[in-house]
């Protein structure tokens, strides 16, 4: 359906298209107009949330053209040889900009002897040359290279700015996104900007109704099918199981839920965010109106939603289930069987109440 991948077609092309990195767009901002620029930048931060595509536009804006920007992927030019060369090709002059820069993405692949080789070149960098330095895994970066360089920390995408972006980027696509979608691509993309845009891409691509026909408005069944995203009863039911004290439910909706391969921890945070809604709900009535950004989500909530959610709160449960959840929440990754967590979760609960 699409020539050019979204995460490619919509990347950030200046400053003011960057989302969620004010930060460290406004410190960058001011040293272009000031000057100052440094030889040696780290960008620090989780997968596809926007480290390259910062560093191509702060070489754009610090007047460098194509011709002297070189962007290397040290997972596979990681050796000593490939850094030589690059230390080499550092000491010939720019050909039409003042500055070379250099954007090694990945960097803590480097090899032992190659860093060794980066840090000569670091130590001692030519005035023409900039380097600018990204990772997914700063504790693999040696202290000595950190500490030559301008450090910047990346945010992960907070699921409202990926869900904003999803909207947007849909909208101009020509897709309209029912209630509900967008915040569960935005889920599913686990804090990267990149992956939302992947995930879009895939439910606009195979978004078919019965006769096989694309379809343009796109309802959250739909992105569930196509990326195999835990049901929305799924969710519901470990919830009224709670409510209920109904430990057997509640076990029998986890063993459906695993028996159908779903990714356990992104069934257990679809849990945790509507029962935050429930709870916001039941304790401030008041802001039922603005329950969805209270809770980061859509500007409206589907009519059976909201209707779950009434019902549930005239039930006896309370906050502290949510904490007993989040608790372990924080264990899944740990959980050499991944619907453990969520079951002890669930027996604490009951048995708490």
């Amino acid at each position: 359906m699409h020539d050019l991948a979204l995460y490619r077609k919509y990347r950030p092309k200046t400053f003011k298209e960057v989302v969620g990195q004010d930060h460290i767009v406004k410190v960058l901002e001011s040293s272009v107009e000031t000057n100052k620029v440094s030889h040696a930048y780290l960008f620090i931060g989780t997968r596809g949330i926007g480290k390259t595509s910062v560093a191509r536009i702060f070489a754009k804006d610090i007047g460098v053209s194509e011709n002297d920007l070189y962007e290397i992927d040290a997972a596979s030019n990681r050796g000593i040889e490939d850094i030589r060369a690059l230390r080499d090709g550092a000491r010939v002059l720019p050909f039409d900009s003042k500055y070379k820069v250099y954007i090694i993405d990945e960097v803590h692949m480097l090899s032992k002897d190659a860093w060794g080789a980066l840090l000569k070149t670091l130590e001692e960098p030519p005035k023409h040359v900039i380097f600018i330095l990204a990772t997914t895994e700063v504790h693999k970066v040696p202290e000595t290279i950190v500490s030559r360089c301008q450090v910047f920390t990346f945010r992960k995408a907070s699921d409202i700015a990926s869900k904003n972006m999803v909207l947007d980027v849909a909208k101009k696509e020509g897709f309209e996104l029912e209630s509900g979608t967008a915040e569960l691509i935005a889920i599913l993309g686990d804090g990267s900007f990149r992956d939302a845009l992947g995930t879009l891409q895939k439910v606009l691509n195979f978004a078919v109704d019965a006769k096989g026909k694309k379809i343009n408005k796109i309802i959250r069944a739909d992105v569930e099918k196509i990326t195999g995203a835990p049901k929305t009863t799924l969710v519901n039911d470990f919830i009224r199981a709670i409510a209920e004290k109904n430990l057997e439910n509640g076990i029998t909706t986890i063993k459906k839920a695993a028996g159908d391969n779903l990714d356990m921890k992104l069934y257990f945070k679809l849990i945790i965010q509507k029962f935050r809604m429930a709870v916001i709900l039941k304790y401030a009535p008041k802001l039922e109106k603005d329950l969805p950004a209270q809770a980061g989500m859509a500007n409206d909530i589907g009519e059976e939603d909201m209707k779950f959610l009434k019902s549930l709160i005239k039930t006896n449960f309370n906050s502290s289930s949510l904490a007993i959840l989040l608790e372990s929440y924080n264990d899944i990754d740990r959980a050499f069987i991944s619907e453990l967590p969520l079951e002890l979760a669930l027996v604490k609960i009951i048995e708490k109440e």
